[in-house]
């Protein structure tokens, strides 16, 4: 027996009365069409002057899978969204929820293309206008055009993202699970750009994820929600969405670790070449000393989540550390000794920085995940360690 899910299709309002009655004859159309899973559409209304919730009372009436969410008062799309996804999985019991515009410029017979992908086993499943099949409006102007095609590279460079096509769409399906693990009560925006924040940490927390292909249509009713400063509001959350990110958090304090070992390597490098020491030895222990730096203060910071306990496990690890950190005591034997005669031994502190910037740290944070703390997961190399652990 197929898995039956509930999904709930969240749509914000605010003075739409007159989308609002055509939109839900519209899905009344194509909501049953849907016959593998239940779907049901909950408007979330911030109490419109012209009274959109009333239309949404009187329809109720008639079709028992629409529901309606009234907020006192207007505090933004995100916030909107949020208050609707909230009480869609805690209230009406939602497997996955649906981020969909109140204007038709989501086509409401498009959704069941977003929900068959549950089938699949998708989790996070991303309405794209950029993928081959997807669209955006002809009748847009070039301005209009230039800042979604802009703002959705900015997103996918910023949040390094590039097989992503589509970041900035507002017609997505979330897993509930998925969508509990952000923190809808304290969105970095109140605008469109928290569809950033969500799409970003969803992905980043491991949803499986498909694009599938959207033709955006152009506002026939109404106003443009579109915010000129909406760039700038996109680049403020994809800056706090990767500042919170696990990854990049851990190679920033793998790169703080690593720069408090380029300045235990600099001060004994010199100190065992005035004590005497030939240039090769004194790189050689200065560069082992940088490592037992490096190796407690990554296992008891950057990677404290993996971190490494016991007396007979913490000895073991560090002599496959150092083993592993071979490549990098080569690195700088061989390369150290060589950039100095290059240079000069004035210059030392340039040849160390390049040395350790541009070949040591990248050898070791693979080394690092791959080896040492095992963060980064690769099934066959998975095997491997299994037989010989076994």
């Amino acid at each position: 027996m197929k898995y039956m899910a509930k999904v709930v299709i969240v749509i914000p309002t605010y003075n739409e009365r007159e989308n609002t009655e055509k939109m839900i004859e519209a899905l009344a159309q194509e909501l049953p069409k849907i016959k593998n899973h239940e779907v049901h559409v909950l408007y979330v209304d911030d109490t419109s002057p012209d009274e959109t919730y009333e239309v949404v009372r009187e329809k109720g009436e008639k079709y028992p899978w629409l529901h309606l969410l009234l907020n006192a008062e207007k505090k933004g799309l995100g916030v909107a969204y949020a208050k609707g996804f909230a009480f869609a999985m805690d209230k009406l019991g939602a497997d996955y929820v649906m981020e969909f515009d109140a204007d038709f410029q989501h086509r409401p017979d498009e959704i069941k293309k977003l929900v068959a992908k549950i089938d699949e086993g998708y989790e996070y499943i991303i309405g794209s206008r950029y993928i081959p099949g997807g669209s955006i409006p002809k009748e847009w102007g070039f301005s209009r055009k230039f800042l979604s095609v802009i703002g959705n590279l900015v997103a996918r460079v910023g949040l390094l993202m590039p097989k992503v096509h589509d970041l900035t769409t507002g017609f997505k399906l979330t897993k509930s699970s998925v969508m509990k693990k952000i923190d809808l009560d304290h969105l970095y925006s109140n605008s469109f750009a928290y569809k950033v924040q969500i799409l970003g940490q969803a992905i980043q927390g491991g949803a499986k994820w498909a694009e599938v292909p959207i033709t955006f249509m152009a506002r026939t009713k109404g106003e443009s929600k579109i915010i000129k400063n909406e760039m700038v509001e996109t680049m403020k959350v994809i800056f706090l969405v990767q500042i919170h990110n696990p990854k990049i958090l851990r190679f920033i304090k793998f790169g703080t670790v690593g720069f408090l070992g380029f300045v235990v390597n600099f001060v004994f490098l010199r100190v065992f070449r005035g004590l005497g020491f030939s240039e090769t030895l004194s790189w050689f222990f200065s560069t082992e000393l940088a490592i037992i730096n490096n190796y407690a203060l990554n296992n008891i910071w950057t990677f404290k989540e993996a971190k490494i306990a016991g007396l007979t496990k913490t000895v073991v690890k560090f002599i496959q550390f150092n083993a592993t950190s071979a490549g990098a005591l080569a690195i700088q034997s061989i390369f150290g000794p060589l950039g100095v005669r290059l240079v000069g031994t004035q210059y030392d502190y340039l040849v160390l920085a390049v040395v350790v910037v541009f070949m040591v740290l990248p050898y070791n944070y693979v080394m690092y995940n791959l080896i040492i703390w095992r963060t980064w997961k690769f099934p066959l190399l998975d095997k491997l360690f299994t037989k010989k652990q076994a």
